[in-house]
């Protein structure tokens, strides 16, 4: 019963913290460009991290490091650097919506290199996700002509991603703490981050009033939104599934909607439809 309740209280956490996410990837955007943002989210994360963690890098076996550095690569470096991206030109609420495609692509990913079993209201469930897509990019392209909406690419590219990470981490990684797999993550990517960040132009704005208050943003997305993020998301996946656990995409765009309404944020109402047919879809294809 512990673990049940533990489950659904970790999960409407996360759901408070990545939906919040969006909004200050957007705020840190106006006076950083992407790679920036997502270069200085994971060394503010890596700082975070490696303080109260560093000890945990001797508990990981010498042949798991390898997972280590996949898991940190789809779950981590790529994703912030996609996301980032894609919100110089389309909203974050947007961003949420089409990150709520996770669970939905943990099946297909599990289905096809893990040996995850389904059934045919699962596959079902997945075209009708990507109708949803496909309207709510369509309309969103045509009703707002000053947004590029090819940029969404990046953001199922992302979501791809995070449902490898999550099959890896239930795979090849369970036998580790949560604490141990983020430390091992962060460490491994704070080297490229920092040669991502000196040929970013960093240098030549970081003195700039604008440029100081975004970071501040990214630093707060770096150490609640990724770092205790990570730590509460990879418990969820250890105590619950990887399909669980990337249902807290269902909550992340009622948040992240919030966020975008108090900054004059609107979706159309066939937006409203994808979105919603997006969320029927990721339902049918979680179900077990």
């Amino acid at each position: 019963m512990f673990t049940k309740n533990s489950k659904w209280f970790l999960l409407i956490v996360l759901s408070l913290i990545w939906g919040s996410s969006f909004i200050l990837i957007k705020r840190g955007l106006v006076g950083l460009n992407a790679f920036q943002v997502g270069s200085l989210r994971i060394l503010f994360t890596s700082i975070f991290l490696l303080l109260i963690g560093f000890k945990s890098l001797a508990k990981i076996p010498r042949l798991q490091w390898k997972y280590i550095a996949m898991t940190a690569f789809f779950g981590t470096f790529l994703p912030v650097f996609l996301f980032a991206y894609a919100q110089t030109q389309i909203n974050s609420s947007v961003s949420a919506i089409l990150n709520s495609l996770t669970p939905m692509n943990t099946l297909i990913i599990g289905i096809s290199f893990f040996g995850l079993t389904f059934k045919r209201g699962q596959i079902i469930g997945v075209l009708i996700g990507l109708v949803g897509s496909i309207l709510l990019v369509y309309n969103g392209a045509v009703n707002h002509p000053d947004q590029n909406y090819f940029y969404a690419i990046f953001i199922i590219i992302a979501s791809l991603c995070y449902a490898t990470n999550v099959n890896l981490i239930k795979k090849y990684l369970s036998d580790l703490s949560p604490m141990t797999i983020s430390v091992g993550n962060f460490a491994l990517m704070t080297i490229p981050a920092i040669i991502v960040l000196s040929f970013s132009g960093f240098s030549e704005v970081v003195f700039i009033p604008k440029t100081q208050n975004s970071m501040i943003y990214i630093a707060i997305l770096g150490v609640v939104g990724t770092g205790i993020a990570n730590l509460i998301f990879f418990r969820i996946i250890q105590i619950s599934s990887p399909v669980f656990a990337t249902s807290v995409t269902y909550l992340i765009p009622v948040v992240a909607f919030g966020w975008g309404l108090l900054d004059n944020e609107m979706l159309t109402p066939i937006q409203f439809l994808g979105a919603f047919i997006i969320l029927v879809g990721v339902y049918m294809a979680s179900r077990k």
